[in-house]
């Protein structure tokens, strides 16, 4: 199976739009569809990559449940906070470890998520850190597509 890359991801600053869901209350699409047409008004984008972002509770994988609710952005990175539009918000990504998968597949295929979390993780020197998991949806993105590329980015500390 994929292997992923450690990497130290260093601080970005990202612009876009929130909102609460679940797994069982998937709000993705909506989300999108929402701030995909506003993107090309955001001036000092870092590149044309797009940024899916999740903030989990503390006790997310824990207690895994499909109804509990976690805050998921669209987003892309910028340059500086100075020019953002007013319908936007601000996230500061801070840097940290991270587990870089490369994926290539559908987005509506859940197994390479079964792979990191019930097989790659437990078996590595690594556990999941309380920061936000993200996938950069780069110019290969094609959603729900078998032929799609992005990356997927868990955030990792080492275990005790």
């Amino acid at each position: 199976m994929i292997q992923p890359r450690i990497t130290n991801l260093q601080e970005k600053k990202l612009v876009g739009i929130a909102t609460q869901m679940s797994l069982v209350n998937n709000k993705t699409g909506l989300l999108w569809a929402q701030f995909a047409p506003k993107i090309k008004d955001i001036k000092n984008r870092v590149s044309e990559d797009k940024i899916s972002l999740q903030i989990y509770p503390t006790d997310y994988y824990a207690n895994f449940n499909p109804t509990t609710e976690f805050t998921k952005w669209a987003t892309v990175e910028v340059t500086n906070f100075n020019e953002k539009l007013p319908e936007f918000n601000s996230l500061l990504l801070e840097s940290g470890l991270y587990a870089v998968f490369d994926y290539k597949g559908s987005s509506l295929d859940t197994s390479i998520y079964e792979y990191i979390f019930f097989n790659w993780l437990p078996n590595s020197k690594y556990k999941v850190d309380n920061r936000p998991h993200f996938e950069i949806l780069g110019e290969k993105y094609r959603n729900n597509d078998p032929n799609s590329e992005e990356e997927i980015w868990i955030p990792i500390k080492v275990k005790n």
